[in-house]
């Protein structure tokens, strides 16, 4: 455990934004099992309609930090190719 103050507002800035992530990645995920399951039950309208929440969940990611911007973008187009076959 930090003794000095400096370092204890370090280690509960950083629990924060742990959690801050974590809660980004999972809605990822999230979104992504939606539209994958959607899709495997031949919904493909439903999923289509959640496209926005994924680009908006994948861009807010990339925004701060959680995942790369090439990696957000990468991730929207294999989501949209997988949804087009």
């Amino acid at each position: 455990m930090p003794i000095i103050k400096s370092a204890k507002k370090a280690l509960r800035q950083s629990h924060k934004r742990r959690k801050l992530n974590l809660a980004k990645k999972e809605k990822i995920r999230d979104i992504i099992r939606k539209i994958k399951k959607l899709k495997t039950e031949g919904k493909k309208d439903e999923a289509e309609k959640l496209l926005p929440l994924a680009y908006k969940a994948f861009d807010k990611a990339a925004k701060t930090g959680v995942i790369k911007k090439q990696a957000a973008s990468r991730k929207k187009s294999r989501l949209v190719k997988m949804l087009r076959k």
